[in-house]
């Protein structure tokens, strides 16, 4: 599965990474920050992916114990120039296969608080499995996971051995084939060709040009959204896919015909001492944005009813989830168009990622309690093109800690108003349709 989303998405030619942003308002123990630094490269981070020489074989791990050095910035910069100095960070380069697959920085503030930014390649870890990753480096926890230093193998040695798994693995490929046959007629398409995006005639500019998607993050106190979902039928996760199709409504993500939105629901399943990048199932709840605000009765069940047909039958949670084990087999252009297929971009998906209660550790970079914390998945190398292309783009990343719930939302809306304010003043007014109000930054 690992295999298959990194041959995917290097085949659309960006990048998944994650960052997380902690704000200190007291002063920063840099021994400690160090420290930190220093235990991230002993645990899932700590590793890269080396190609097979075979170009059907299977990637591997390999050992990388050489993060990109701590970087403090020379000088400070204003409160206000913050959120440009987190996108900065979010766009600098990182290499799951070349190295460095992540990297930390560090901005001292000009009003004395000090802002830390942690990005890592999604291809190395996924957000639950960061968050674990986070605490144990905080604890001073280590972890040898027995990989091969790069490069340790012959190339005749790396042949046989990848040869020989391969054809292993050949019981494995033929289920996938099976399955992407069953995928083609109960679809009624090839999974090659995905639907075609709704047309966007609003583009106009330079097509090549890579942007950033707005981020804002709203904090709002726990006790208030738990009380709220009781008050209208619902508990905080479905509250939370409830905002999210209402925000996604807004803007502008209603399918065609019954003006419903597609809400994406990653799933965990990661287990102890679990090593894979991505121990997560997707599965697509429908949701109508019209009554979510004052009822979330039916938002409640339909989640639920999800969750049950993803227990009895996890290979209709995801497209690419059977079909994983022919990833090697797969020619780039034919990757790229299951990747579209597989992310649903016809749909106009809201990606609605829900961490649930985050361990207080993860506050705690340098041994004291940062004030504020938020969390992203950004794609980095993002063409304005691709974005009008494939409809736009929206995704939810919450999680609770310190006695509050922080939702951090990345959106672009094709021929829309693109910008941080906009969005700010979109989810302040989402907010107060579910009687809710937040300190968003």
């Amino acid at each position: 599965m690992d295999q298959a989303l990194f041959s995917a998405l290097r085949a659309t030619g960006q990048a998944g990474v994650i960052q997380a942003v902690w704000v200190y308002e007291h002063a920063v123990d840099f021994g400690g920050l160090r420290r930190f630094h220093q235990n991230l490269g002993y645990g899932l981070l700590g590793r890269r992916i080396e190609r097979s020489p075979l170009p059907f074989g299977r990637h591997r791990w390999v050992l990388d114990r050489r993060p990109s050095e701590l970087d403090i910035a020379e000088c400070a910069r204003s409160r206000a120039e913050l959120d440009d100095w987190a996108d900065e960070r979010s766009q600098l380069p990182t290499d799951p296969e070349w190295g460095p697959g992540w990297h930390l920085g560090v901005l001292p503030l000009t009003d004395g608080s000090t802002a830390v930014s942690l990005v890592v390649s999604h291809y190395l870890i996924d957000g639950l499995g960061l968050g674990l990753t986070v605490a144990d480096a905080v604890r001073g926890n280590t972890r040898d996971l027995g990989y091969p230093p790069p490069r340790s193998r012959t190339r005749l040695r790396a042949v046989v051995q990848d040869a020989r798994e391969t054809s292993q693995d050949i019981p494995e490929v033929a289920r996938a084939l099976v399955a992407a046959a069953k995928q083609a007629r109960r679809r009624g398409k090839d999974i090659a060709r995905p639907r075609t995006p709704r047309p966007i005639d609003t583009f106009v500019g330079d097509g090549d040009e890579s942007v950033v998607v707005p981020a804002i993050t709203t904090y709002i106190d726990l006790s208030d959204w738990d009380a709220r979902a009781k008050d209208i039928g619902g508990n905080g996760n479905s509250l939370l896919v409830g905002f999210a199709a209402r925000l996604g409504a807004r803007m502008g993500r209603r399918h065609a015909g019954d003006g419903a939105v597609t809400v994406q629901l990653p799933m965990s399943d990661r287990t102890e001492d679990d090593t894979r990048a991505n121990a997560l199932s997707w599965v697509s709840v429908s949701i109508d944005p019209t009554r979510v605000t004052t009822d979330l009765r039916d938002t409640r069940a339909a989640i639920k009813q999800t969750l049950t047909i993803l227990r009895e039958a996890p290979e209709e949670s995801m497209q690419l989830h059977p079909l994983a084990p022919l990833a090697p087999f797969t020619p780039k252009r034919a990757m790229k168009r299951l990747a579209d297929t597989a992310f649903d971009y016809a749909n106009l998906p809201v990606g609605c990622s829900n961490l649930g209660d985050v361990n207080s550790l993860v506050c705690c970079l340098d041994g004291t309690e940062a004030e504020y914390l938020t969390a992203r998945g950004i794609e980095q190398n993002v063409t304005r093109q691709r974005l009008e292309q494939t409809g736009g783009h929206m995704t939810l990343v919450s999680g609770r800690i310190g006695g509050k719930i922080g939702i951090t939302v990345v959106a672009y809306q094709p021929g829309g108003t693109n910008s941080k304010p906009h969005l700010r003043e979109l989810a302040a007014s989402t907010l107060a349709e579910f009687d809710l109000t937040g300190v968003i930054a």
